[in-house]
């Protein structure tokens, strides 16, 4: 046996819910650029979950559960208010969800029904929980989410406490449907390896926020954001990146393991960046991005992904910086179970093995005598 380091190149399972073929992104077959154009996230979310996109009446029932789901129980608000206030956003949120099972009444039940019914919960109480936790921190008392409007509206209303303008809810609803799946990344294989085992779909979606923690993960568009504040301006593009590239230092946003020829994702967060910066009067952000875009691009061949641009999108909505990687959460979970779903269908536990590279031929040797 030969190992594969990052299992790049191996094939680990099939899936009939998203897939990466010849550079182009799709779920359940439609081409992201087709969804990030039409559709709305919880159309996105119907269709993993259930394979087909959803008639009007199928949507309208689907976005009245998740309205009706939003709410958490108050005993998780309480917890919330424990935590330090220096706590981690993506521990507080791992933390949070996975208490979530212990006051759902079907946590238990294991049937397609009530894992379907747990996954609309789940997607329902992302957004709740991160808005709740991110108030709490600034001593302010979490926001109860409004009934009948979108979960990319709710979600910046319960931030902010206020009703949202229209191009932030439909810059933010872009942004999660094309972070909704994105076939057997890091989180998404975690979340599968967890549920073989027949654990219940909070383990699974817990194990997955775990992963997404990691910043190889899920904290590039923090370290994008980290980075355009660093340079400070369009003026200092040059120098920073020249720098950055001279000393052969890793330029977060860009390249992609999966992707060769450029994330197809990027294109459509980059206008949408283009169009918040116009209308808030601050094209610094943008025109950084595309500086530093035209120089990575052009020195190095490497090609922005859909980190790269998310991050001038969260900022230009006034979302603070350590709740990029939640936002992605809130939109991942819904093809976390979707992943979950199709594992319970038709499981078998995931049980690769090692290279072994160790010693060999070793005796044991009594304490005495070492």
């Amino acid at each position: 046996m030969t190992a594969t380091k990052g299992l790049e190149g191996i094939v680990a399972t099939t899936s009939s819910i998203s897939s990466i073929i010849d550079g182009v992104l799709t779920y359940r077959g439609i081409d992201i650029d087709d969804l990030a154009e039409n559709a709305s996230f919880e159309e996105v979310a119907y269709l993993l979950w259930y394979g087909s996109l959803p008639t009007k009446s199928e949507l309208d029932q689907l976005r009245r559960q998740l309205s009706d789901s939003a709410a958490i129980p108050d005993s998780v608000v309480q917890q919330i208010k424990l935590y330090p206030k220096n706590t981690n956003t993506m521990a507080a949120l791992r933390t949070a969800i996975s208490s979530l099972a212990l006051y759902d009444a079907e946590a238990g039940d294991m049937s397609r029904e009530a894992n379907l019914r747990k996954a609309i919960r789940l997607q329902a109480q992302l957004p709740t929980v991160v808005a709740a936790f991110a108030r709490i921190r600034e001593g302010k008392e979490p926001i109860a989410p409004k009934a009948d409007v979108s979960i990319s509206y709710n979600f910046l209303y319960m931030l902010t406490g206020k009703e949202p303008e229209a191009i932030a809810v439909e810059a933010l609803d872009k942004a999660l449907v094309l972070h909704a799946d994105h076939e057997l990344n890091a989180s998404t294989f975690a979340a599968r390896v967890t549920v073989a085992t027949l654990s219940d779909i909070y383990s699974g979606v817990t194990s997955a926020i775990g992963a997404l923690k990691g910043p190889l993960h899920g904290g590039a568009n923090e370290a994008v954001m980290a980075m355009l504040e660093e340079v400070g301006g369009v003026n200092n593009v040059e120098a920073y990146i020249s720098e950055k590239l001279a000393n052969k230092e890793k330029i977060m946003g860009f390249g992609h393991r999966v992707y060769k020829n450029g994330d197809p994702r990027a294109k459509h967060l980059q206008k949408m960046s283009h169009e918040l910066g116009k209308i808030t009067n601050n094209m610094s952000w943008y025109d950084m991005s595309i500086k530093i875009e035209d120089m990575v691009t052009g020195q190095k061949g490497l090609k922005p992904n859909v980190d790269f641009y998310s991050a001038s999108v969260y900022t230009s909505l006034e979302i603070p910086r350590d709740l990029f990687t939640p936002i992605f959460a809130i939109s991942r979970v819904s093809g976390w179970t979707a992943h979950i779903l199709e594992q319970y269908e038709n499981n078998r536990l995931i049980r690769p093995r090692a290279e072994y590279t160790g010693p060999v031929n070793q005796k044991y040797v009594p304490i005495e005598n070492r």
